[in-house]
């Protein structure tokens, strides 16, 4: 048992490391703990709270939800609190939880049902149409999600039959074949693909075009009446019966019981059952059904008394390492993959599993002959976490040299964990290429998205960028589901993507390091594609936001063979080769601006391309050494920041006016 000093430094260390995994979950859809760990370090952190009660604060993560509001979207205060619930990880726990309920002077019947792993989300309903739409937020604070959500096309935006005034909540989540879909595109696109479907929802509903979150195929299950005028409900199973009633999709699998071990044996039952299921779950919850009985018993600062969530141990298996097989993805990385005896896992057969990078093989030490552990993360996806023991005589494995795609020497450059092929004429990454070339910020060649891609590369129709100016219209037409009209607009689009700016140019042709921004400065500053590829490290860094990284990719990128084949070959096919845009002028020379909030005239993005424009840098983050802070509508942590700071702040109409300033 720690003493008190000991017991106030672990705490401390506690806090810290789940805070900040609370921002990576909640708020940045990017955690770095598997929930098992982090529910491991919130359950020591309780255990000491409990004791030693005097090192219990307001602001500590077992008080309060972990999410805050986002400042991209408007704030939405939450009439009814979106708790969070006490987690149990073993059946005496939740023996412990029916004594608390019956000490109260409660003779309970409680509902069990799926715990879904999504996120978090108030629906409003005003005589039966959709009116609002929120994240839980801080619990108290959310975010309005409206737009997003009237796009998620499982979620009814009128009720037949409704009261006047209806608030649910519910947990938005991504079915697990919408979640391999995204995953393959994110892949083909170059984009790191999201760890898992929970993650994939949350960032899924807080895009800012309303149009992305309908493509990812979200639903929602509603598993609570948060307010309701004009109808009466006294039970939670009569509730969730009456939204079903309404046409609300409510939780999949709720079952009424009258004890303890009732609700123990549903959960088992829930748990042989649940890798037949198409979401993650990541539990199941025991609450009380009558709602006067919830009043009486209340709630603890974070949360309620009534409820109670079970949480399902990590099922691990072991078994035998066969071999390490590599593949090259479409950004280049060499990706190894472990097949291994097959072995039955969160209920279905499993025999491969990703191994990430070579410094993930090194750290476990693996050798082929190997009894390795396997799980699967988040239910789906399966990884190899550890080695049991090593074979007889085993060798480490060693990653190979060269690609094994197209035999090019690999490198493993100093930013990355990873290997990763640089031939730009690799095959395996043509696809990736081909795709991010006619994005919107590229060569923005609309009707050539990544379906038309992949048929084009498939059917050796096009093997690089230069191939889309050769394609014609008959073979348009023998793509599947296209005609007459599709194949003409495709031709048209290709067409004016030759009249593109050399900065499109640039970014579309993927050099490394290089993004939008820096592609626009390169182009401003040199003018025409020769003098770039004439540029040396010198010169490159000489451009204001430039630094000796992204110069070294440049000249490293103009000095390949391929890429100068592909030069001369866009040239000779009449894709522009000289920048266009107005001369810069230096009215922000030696300025940095950070815009931040929801502009009424521009976007983000056309305010940032107006400050480079004139001489300016545009920075995503507050500091001492920013100059202007140009703030719209819900603005949040970076005009707090500025403020606390005194960087001067500016509103959309004086930054205009600044522009027009000699």
């Amino acid at each position: 048992m720690l003493d008190l000093e000991q017991a106030k430094k672990r705490v401390a260390e506690l806090r810290t490391v789940i805070e900040y995994n609370n921002r990576l979950y909640y708020d940045q859809d990017a955690p770095e703990l598997e929930d098992f760990q982090y529910d491991a370090l919130t359950r020591e952190l309780r255990e000491l709270e409990a004791a030693y009660p005097q090192l219990v604060t307001p602001d500590s993560p077992t008080q309060h939800v972990g999410g805050t509001p986002s400042s991209r979207f408007a704030k939405v205060t939450h009439a009814v609190k979106m708790e969070s619930l006490l987690d149990a990880f073993s059946y005496d726990e939740l023996r412990d939880f029916d004594r608390r309920v019956r000490d109260a002077g409660i003779e309970p019947e409680y509902v069990v049902e799926i715990k879904i792993d999504g996120l978090s989300c108030s629906l409003e309903y005003e005589n039966g149409t959709l009116v609002r739409a929120s994240t839980r937020g801080d619990g108290v604070v959310g975010e309005d999600v409206t737009e997003n959500v009237r796009a998620i096309r499982s979620i009814p935006k009128t009720l037949k039959g409704a009261p006047a005034y209806l608030e649910v909540r519910g947990e938005i989540y991504m079915p697990h074949g919408a979640f391999q879909k995204l995953c393959e595109e994110q892949e083909l696109q170059g984009a790191a693909p999201f760890k898992n479907p929970r993650n994939a929802a949350a960032g899924s509903l807080r895009q800012k075009d309303p149009r992305i979150t309908g493509r990812r195929g979200l639903s929602i299950f509603i598993f609570n009446v948060q307010q309701i005028r004009g109808a009466e409900v006294t039970t939670h199973a009569g509730s969730l019966d009456y939204l079903k009633g309404l046409g609300l999709p409510v939780s999949p699998r709720y079952h009424l019981v009258h004890t303890i071990d009732e609700a123990i044996a549903e959960i088992e039952q829930i748990g042989q059952e649940r890798a037949g299921l198409d979401f993650d779950m990541d539990g199941a919850v025991i609450k009380v059904n009558d709602l006067a009985q919830r009043e009486q018993l209340g709630s603890t600062a974070k949360f309620p008394r009534w409820a109670i969530a079970f949480k399902y141990p990590p099922e691990v298996k072991e078994t035998r390492l066969l071999d390490i097989e590599v593949a090259v993805g479409r950004t280049g990385v060499l990706t190894p993959t472990a097949s291994f005896e097959p072995v039955f896992l969160a209920g279905t057969t499993v025999s491969r599993a990703t191994l990430h990078n070579e410094e993930f093989i090194r750290q476990l030490g693996l050798c082929i002959g190997d009894t390795i552990q396997v799980r699967k993360a988040g239910e789906i996806i399966p990884e190899v976490i550890g080695v049991t023991a090593h074979a007889e005589g085993a060798v480490p494995y060693q990653m190979p040299e060269v690609c094994p795609s197209c035999g090019a020497p690999v490198v493993h450059l100093a930013d990355e964990a990873a290997l990763r092929c640089v031939n730009p004429e690799c095959p395996a990454q043509s696809l990736r290429n081909l795709i991010h070339f006619a994005s919107r910020d590229a060569m923005d060649i609309d009707g050539l998205g990544v379906a038309v891609c992949t048929q084009l590369v498939d059917r050796g129709l096009v093997h690089s960028a230069a191939d889309l100016y050769t394609l014609t219209r008959e073979q348009l037409l023998t793509l599947d589901k296209f005609k007459d009209k599709s194949a003409d607009n495709l031709m048209q689009a290709i067409a004016r993507s030759k009249e593109n700016n050399l900065d499109h140019l640039l970014f579309g042709l993927g050099i490394r390091n290089i993004g939008y921004k820096a592609a626009a400065l390169l182009a401003e500053h040199f003018g025409t594609m020769q003098a770039v590829r004439d540029a040396d490290v010198e010169a490159l860094c000489a451009i204001d936001g430039f630094g000796e990284i992204m110069a070294q990719s440049v000249v490293e990128f103009f000095a390949k063979e391929g890429t100068a084949d592909l030069i001369r070959r866009l040239t000779e096919l009449g894709v522009n080769m000289q920048w266009k845009g107005e001369a810069r002028s230096d009215r922000f020379a030696g300025k940095t601006f950070v815009v931040t909030g929801t502009l009424a005239s521009l976007s983000r993005k056309e305010a940032e391309a107006l400050i480079v424009k004139n001489g300016g840098k545009a920075s995503g983050s507050v500091s001492k050494k920013t100059a202007y802070v140009v703030a719209g509508e819900a603005a949040g942590s970076k005009l707090d920041k500025a403020n606390a700071l005194g960087v001067p702040v500016l509103s959309e109409s004086e930054f205009l006016a600044m522009m027009q300033q000699g």
